[in-house]
This record gives C-alpha cells, sequence and structure tokens, in this order.
C-alpha cells in the first residue's frame, strides 16, 4: 500500500512547489520538532471541508472489523489533512471513542531548501492528502472516522478498509524520524545554476552529476577559459 502513496508523493521530485498545509521557517537552526505532527493550525482555509454523505452500502463488512488495534490509511480533501486530524481528534475526545481510536498522525518531513540565497525550513506532507489513523475497526469507530467533516474514505479494496502491514508503518515511521532535515533540489541534470557559497561564489554553471546519497552536485564551471568540474555541496548552489 505505501508503494502506490509514494508514487503519489509529489514533494519526491525535484522542483515541486510547495503542497497546501506546508509549514515554513525562515529559520534553518531552529531546534527540530517533533515529527509527524503539524505544528499549527492552517489560517489559510476560511471555510471548514463539507461533510461527507455516508450510505449504507458503504459500511465495511463484519470480516473487515478484526477486532484488533491497527494503522489505517484515510483518503481526505488535499490541503485539509490538518483541519481533519483537529475535527477528528476533537470528535474523538466528545463522543468518547479513546479507547477506539488512539492516535492520528499527519507523516511529515522537514526539508531545507535554498531560495533567493537564503536558507528555510520547510515541513512537507509525506502523503498529501492521506491521514494515518491508530484504531480498533468496528461499526462504530468506522463511523466516527468516516463521518468526520473532510474525510472522503479509507484506503483499502471496495468498502473494506484495509491496514497496514507492520513493515510498512515501520517504514512511514522511520521517514518521519529522520535526525536531520533533507535538503530539497530544485535544479536537474543539464540545468544552469549559481554557486552562492564557498571560493567560487557567485560563478554559473551547469549541473553535469547529482549525487543524492552524499548530498553533492558536480558543477561544470567556466574558469580561466576551460569548463572545470566542482563539487558542491547542495546548500552551496541555487537555480539561476
Amino acid at each position: 500500500m505505501t508503494d502506490d502513496l509514494i508514487e503519489m508523493n509529489a514533494d519526491e521530485q525535484p522542483g515541486v512547489e510547495e503542497q497546501p498545509g506546508d509549514v515554513v521557517s525562515t529559520d534553518a537552526e531552529a531546534a527540530p520538532k517533533k515529527k509527524g505532527r503539524a505544528r499549527s493550525q492552517s489560517t489559510r482555509k476560511a471555510a471548514a471541508a463539507p461533510a461527507p454523505q455516508i450510505s449504507d452500502e458503504e459500511m465495511p463488512s463484519k470480516e473487515s472489523m478484526s477486532g484488533e488495534r491497527a494503522w489505517y490509511v484515510v483518503h481526505c480533501y488535499s490541503g485539509y489533512e490538518n483541519k481533519v486530524r483537529h475535527n477528528l481528534e476533537q470528535r474523538i475526545e466528545t463522543m468518547g471513542m479513546k479507547d477506539k481510536i488512539f492516535d492520528v498522525v499527519i507523516p511529515t518531513q522537514e526539508e531545507i531548501e535554498v531560495k533567493e540565497g537564503k536558507r528555510r525550513t520547510v515541513e512537507r506532507h509525506v502523503f498529501p492528502g492521506y491521514v494515518l489513523v491508530n484504531m480498533i475497526m468496528t461499526e462504530e469507530s468506522w463511523y466516527v472516522v468516516r463521518n468526520t467533516p473532510g474525510v472522503t474514505g479509507f484506503v483499502g479494496m471496495g468498502n473494506q478498509p484495509t491496514p497496514l502491514r507492520p513493515e510498512e508503518v515501520a517504514q512511514i515511521l522511520k521517514r518521519m524520524e529522520a535526525e536531520a532535515p533533507r535538503v530539497k533540489v530544485t535544479f536537474r541534470v543539464g540545468e544552469r545554476v549559481r554557486i552562492i557559497d564557498g571560493p567560487f561564489n557567485d560563478f554559473r554553471g551547469t549541473v553535469s552529476e547529482i549525487d543524492m546519497e552524499r548530498t553533492k552536485v558536480r558543477v561544470m564551471v567556466n574558469f580561466f577559459g576551460r569548463e572545470t568540474p566542482v563539487e558542491l555541496d547542495f546548500l552551496q548552489v541555487e537555480k539561476a
């Protein structure tokens, strides 16, 4: 299941614009905060998401209700992930569902990007449009989640919510718990970039190689009339 979600993750591709709900901090040196939790409620959406219409045909079968605690993936309106989490947590409290619904998580990942010569930390949603819910699947708990404004349904086969496998949960948590923010790459091989730090500061060149593991980029710079390869850190260059 996570493979399908990862394929839909636009943030994995270089040069992708920010998604609704991203939280941005211009202080790259700020102390790291706990992953997987939205840091502030979005103030850009004045209206709440429309309430879903539930029909009897949507109810999952008894066979899908194992009575065991598991993680489920809930699809919601894009950009409403924070609102859905907030609404669902309120419903859990007011409807007395703490013994059935235990946690609501928006998988996030911190990135450092360089824009106009400035570094900033951006908190990205790993799976835009999806929220993870740790719960025991019963008819009552299903209805509480499914009837939350902004939720469009559970991920699964037909009307049967499919719990995540333990290895899928571990993979998601590993991405969320990365010790250091990853660096967002906004350039590609063959593109022109400007060097903004180091001895070649303000030189311009063409990207010849990108090493994601080492977070290094090789740039061909015209130096003394000849093309010279220069290896730099991702944070030392920006798209020209």
